[in-house]
């Protein structure tokens, strides 16, 4: 009899071990499109990773151009995802809402278009290219967020109309040393979220952010010691517009490039009454640079006083804030 409880623990232990899976542990594994390492695609990685993990996980991308639409589902946790170099490791696709879903006739839409999908909760992506490389011929997203803690280092987020969707309320987002390009409203979404010396590039005359923070929600977008820069020949663009009615954005302590338009915020007439305007929440503190002139703002948007300014802190606006980069 106890030879074979010896044997039945011995059996259970195995199983045990296989159903884990070969990388459920802190291993790092690699991905390389040329075949050196585990995998050859980012989105295989992810899938190979065990779900709820208490330990961080590192997937280091080597160099190359990765064509797929990746998700990080909302039972993976503790992931870090490394690009090799910023700028010759991308991952990109070509999605955009004007495209009819297959066998339908019917458009995919703004919300299907992602490149990069983020549903899982502390979750980081550094040193990477994230890209949505379609046509100027609809929206076409190359970050959808909706997990919370999430942190982007050193990353290029590049795209045409709505780059980045922060989909969900009162998720915590936090991105530095980032480079995010766009045309029309390249930011936009109801998630909390602080851009830490960061540089927001317009690429035609429109709108850098539309945000949709919920009324209850203190706190929306935050670019601190952010500069604003747009490509050659853009001269006209907003700092934000109000996809909902409670808008909250706040400038502080940025470069505003000569392409701000003096006005600085728009009210997105097709969602708003004019009357609204006051209840919309946007900011401004010590910016600088050629588009930081305030004398012909607009009368709703709110001049922040060095006391206000001092209270907007990481911690007053995440709370906890371990999860964030030393």
């Amino acid at each position: 009899m106890k030879q074979l409880l010896i044997l039945l623990m011995c059996l259970s232990a195995v199983v045990s071990v296989s159903a884990r899976g070969k990388y459920d542990n802190t291993d790092t594994i690699t991905v390389a499109r040329d075949g050196s390492g585990e995998f050859r695609n980012v989105s295989e990685a992810v899938q190979a990773c065990r779900a709820f993990m208490e330990y961080k996980k590192v997937i280091y991308v080597k160099n190359g151009t990765y064509k797929e639409k990746v998700v990080v589902p909302s039972w993976l946790t503790n992931i870090e995802i490394v690009g090799e170099d910023r700028d010759k490791t991308v991952i990109t696709y070509d999605d955009h809402a004007n495209i009819n879903l297959p066998g339908t006739t019917h458009h995919m839409g703004t919300f299907r278009t992602y490149t990069v999908k983020v549903e899982g909760t502390n979750i980081t992506f550094k040193n990477i290219t994230i890209e949505n490389n379609a046509p100027k011929l609809g929206q076409a997203v190359a970050l959808h967020t909706e997990g919370d803690r999430l942190v982007f280092i050193n990353c290029r987020i590049l795209g045409n109309q709505d780059t980045i969707y922060t989909g969900t309320p009162g998720t915590r987002l936090y991105f530095l040393d980032c480079f995010i390009n766009g045309t029309t409203d390249f930011i936009f979404g109801p998630s909390v979220a602080w851009f830490e010396n960061c540089e927001l590039q317009s690429r035609s005359n429109s709108y850098v952010t539309a945000a949709s923070t919920p009324k209850d929600q203190k706190f929306g977008y935050i670019f601190n010691h952010c500069r604003l820069t747009a490509e050659p020949g853009v001269t006209k663009v907003f700092l934000g517009r109000p996809w909902r009615a409670y808008a909250y954005t706040l400038f502080k302590e940025c470069t505003l490039g000569s392409h701000i338009v003096p006005e600085g915020w728009h009210n997105w007439v097709d969602y708003h009454d004019p009357a609204k305007e006051g209840i919309v929440r946007y900011m401004e503190y010590k910016n600088n640079g050629p588009g930081a002139d305030t004398k012909a703002r607009v009368a709703w948007s709110h001049q922040l006083t060095k006391k206000e300014a001092a209270a907007i802190t990481l911690a007053a606006v995440f709370g906890d804030v371990s999860w964030l980069p030393k």
